[in-house]
C-alpha cells in the first residue's frame, strides 16, 4: 500500500480559513479585569451640586440649614438650627451632623469659609462629611457687590 504523498508535491495545501479566537478572548477577558479594578480608583473628588442659574437665598420659612464655619484661622463652629456658632473639633463634625440629620432629615448642609481659609481644609471638611452619609453639602457666598 502506497502512503499518500505528505510532501505536498502532487497536492495543493488549501489555506486555512478559520481564525483561532482563544488568544483574543484572553487578552481581553485580562482588559476587562484591569479596568474592573482600577475604575473605582478614577473615582476621587467631592460632589458638588453647582447652580445653573443665579444662586437663590434660602427660604425662610423652611427649617434653617445646618451651618459649618471655618474662620480664617481654620477653627471649625457648628450651628444646628440657628443656636448659634459652637467651636467643634473636625473629628466631632461629622458625627454631630448626622446626629442633627437623624432628628430632622432633609436639613440643608452649608460650608461658610473665610475667603482667607485654604481651600483644601473646605474640601476636606466636604469629603469627611460626604463620607458620613451626608447626602449633599452647600458652600456659602455674598453677594456681590457691584
Amino acid at each position: 500500500m502506497n502512503a499518500p504523498n505528505r510532501s505536498g508535491r502532487g497536492q495543493r495545501r488549501r489555506p486555512m480559513a478559520e481564525i483561532n479566537v482563544v488568544p483574543y478572548i484572553d487578552v481581553s477577558l485580562v482588559l476587562l479585569i484591569i479596568f474592573m479594578v482600577t475604575a473605582p480608583m478614577l473615582q476621587t473628588g467631592v460632589d458638588v451640586e453647582l447652580p445653573q442659574a443665579e444662586a437663590k437665598t434660602v427660604d425662610p420659612s423652611q427649617d434653617l440649614p445646618i451651618i459649618i464655619s471655618v474662620n480664617a484661622e481654620g477653627e471649625l463652629f457648628l450651628d444646628t438650627g440657628n443656636r448659634g456658632d459652637v467651636q467643634i473639633e473636625e473629628a466631632d463634625l461629622a458625627a454631630k451632623v448626622t446626629e442633627a440629620l437623624a432628628k430632622k432629615p432633609g436639613l440643608a448642609v452649608l460650608i461658610r469659609g473665610d475667603k482667607k481659609v485654604d481651600y483644601g481644609r473646605v474640601v476636606t471638611i466636604m469629603a469627611n462629611l460626604k463620607n458620613a452619609g451626608v447626602p449633599s453639602v452647600g458652600l456659602m457666598t455674598s453677594p456681590a457687590e457691584e
